[in-house]
């Protein structure tokens, strides 16, 4: 997430990019009328669901989205085999890089050329994204969106606007706290917030005035002024109490290395901090990362969306 986070909820914009990281799903026959999962990054040795028990029963988190995606999917379309998913994943899901709706969005690209069913991008992103809301009861989609479309995307929830505005790799940097943090709990917090303050709606807006001038700089490729917003977007997260003293460590550190301008990415509380930098002091940036005790994270921005690889 670049720009908008929380706001985006409410039906604001928000600007998001897909980084390199992939997720690789795999669907294969399995006669025994129910599905196994696979998912050894996440601790999932071999996970066993009959058909007609899905979606019910105690769901282990680590299998929680998948399941329900296979629920919506059998459904959908009719479908009553037993199925074997296998997962993989290029890097580790404490990073908070949108793992849950990668993971959701490659299952459904697969089931659909598994089963051989046409399934536009749309398509795709509305079935993942209610397996998503199934399971955490909220969330705006953007993670999923940057998923199936990849690229940099100008989002509105649910989903009624997904524009690419950029293409290619950012000037960014991207560090991890070091805090796993708990998504949908903050965005409750957020939500009491905004029910018993009035102010909270002067502050979506001025996210939102922020986004819309954010796009505008894209089309420019005006890196500094996009930096300049990032500070301004993390002023008025920090009212909404999402930051922590690690992120703000972390911010405090690249600004200081030469960074345009950082902020959090994505709900707060920790996970990840993302700053606008020029090319030659990226290096910098990224080693005052490690220097206050955040994690580089070596990424490309822009990446593709969900796609068949064979």
């Amino acid at each position: 997430m670049l720009y908008g986070e929380h706001a985006v909820v409410y039906g604001s914009p928000c600007i998001v990019t897909a980084v390199d990281q992939r997720v690789r799903v795999s669907v294969e026959p399995n006669g025994e009328g129910e599905i196994h999962v696979c998912s050894p990054n996440v601790g999932l040795d071999e996970y066993h669901k009959k058909i007609a028990r899905l979606g019910k029963d105690d769901l282990p988190k680590s299998v929680s989205f998948v399941e329900m995606l296979v629920k919506r999917f059998f459904e959908k379309y009719k479908i009553n085999q037993g199925i074997r998913i296998s997962t993989e994943s290029d890097f580790s899901t404490k990073f908070g890089f949108g793992s849950s709706a990668a993971v959701v969005v490659a299952l459904t690209k697969s089931l659909s050329g598994y089963f051989e069913i046409t399934m536009t991008k749309k398509e795709i992103f509305e079935m993942a994204y209610q397996a998503v809301l199934d399971v955490q009861g909220v969330g705006s989609g953007f993670d999923v969106a940057a998923s199936v479309y990849g690229g940099t995307i100008y989002y509105v929830s649910p989903g009624t606007i997904i524009e690419n505005i950029y293409e290619g790799d950012l000037p960014m940097v991207v560090g991890y706290t070091g805090v796993k943090a708990d998504t949908p709990t903050l965005i409750r917090q957020v939500a009491e917030l905004k029910r018993n303050e009035g102010w909270v709606e002067a502050v979506f807006g001025d996210i939102t005035d922020l986004v819309n001038r954010a796009k505008t700089l894209f089309v420019k490729q005006d890196f500094v002024q996009l930096g300049k917003l990032m500070n301004k977007n993390q002023k008025l997260l920090s009212t909404l109490n999402v930051s922590s003293v690690e992120l703000d460590k972390l911010l405090k550190a690249t600004k200081d290395a030469g960074a345009h301008g950082a902020k959090l990415s994505g709900a707060g509380g920790g996970d990840c901090m993302i700053a606008f930098t020029d090319s030659e002091k990226r290096a910098d940036v990224a080693e005052a990362i490690k220097s206050a005790g955040g994690t580089w994270m070596d990424v490309l921005t822009g990446a593709s969306g969900v796609k068949f690889e064979k």
